[in-house]
């Protein structure tokens, strides 16, 4: 595994958030930071080139700024600065790490607009795991969400968030959705043991994720939640009193949507506490 944790570094207020969460866990696993800034925006128009290498000398400034606290406390650190498409660049500069943290200036689920196009392209196509940093204060806030729906793709997330979860010392919650299937109008009631019958299936998937867990990490809590409802509406639910949550993602592609999948791209639109993208 890569020994590199490559960090988006900008001049939003909220770089500073995913630096710090980036050296935790650069601390915690031995690994080394790539501080990556992006100037983008470029036209060709006359004079632009000067005022370019004025702002890249100021980028790489603040970047070197940053390094030198993070060298002073023990990181090794790379410090990139480049001028191009700001999303290209980055993804191009991360391949190969073990993770991308990037900052995001949502403010959580009731704050308005959502960061805009670059994170979900960046999630939907970098080649490692994504992890999104919001610009929220986290406070007294327990534990690590990750979806499950039995799928390969949920696999990898569980077993990225339980390894997580066991790193920061907080509690692995497994939660599956399940819904009836869409009645028509005035059909009444679904039969009680139907309900039940899918209750039952869906606590039957997320035990089969969690099998093993406890033997491999035997201080880990861990809580399964089985619960109706939409899958996207209960992580997120989970997640506004959650440290991390994790959802998986599906390949890399153009088509951010259909890439990420449709439970994935709700949870990061609405982005309610550090969330990571895992294929």
């Amino acid at each position: 595994m890569s020994e590199v944790i490559a960090v988006g570094v900008t001049d939003a207020p909220v770089t500073d958030r995913a630096v710090a969460w980036a050296a935790s866990r650069a601390r915690d696993r031995r690994q080394r930071l790539r501080l990556i800034s992006i100037l983008g925006g470029a036209v060709g128009v006359v004079g632009e080139d000067a005022l370019a290498q004025s702002f890249l000398a100021a980028m790489r400034e603040r970047s070197e700024t940053i390094a030198a606290r993070l060298r002073a406390d023990g990181l090794e650190v790379e410090v990139i600065v480049e001028r191009g498409n700001p999303t290209e660049k980055l993804i191009a500069a991360a391949e190969g790490a073990a993770l991308l943290v990037i900052g995001s200036d949502h403010r959580g689920p009731g704050a308005g607009a959502t960061r805009g196009p670059h994170g979900f392209r960046i999630v939907s196509t970098a080649s490692c795991p994504v992890v999104v940093v919001p610009d929220v204060e986290l406070g007294e806030r327990r534990g690590v969400v990750v979806g499950v729906d039995g799928s390969e793709t949920s696999e990898h997330a569980v077993a990225w968030a339980a390894a997580e979860a066991d790193r920061l010392g907080e509690p692995l919650i497994a939660v599956g959705a399940w819904l009836p299937l869409p009645a028509p109008r005035n059909h009444g009631r679904y039969p009680e043991q139907y309900l039940q019958n899918m209750q039952a299936l869906t606590e039957e998937t997320v035990s089969i994720a969690l099998a093993g867990l406890r033997s491999r990490y035997p201080d880990l809590e861990i809580v399964a939640r089985a619960e109706r409802g939409y899958p996207a509406e209960l992580i997120n639910r989970h997640a506004a009193t959650a440290r991390l949550v994790v959802v998986g993602t599906h390949g890399r592609g153009a088509f951010r949507r259909f890439v990420l999948g449709s439970v994935s791209y709700d949870v990061l639109a609405h982005l309610a506490t550090v969330t990571a993208a895992v294929r």
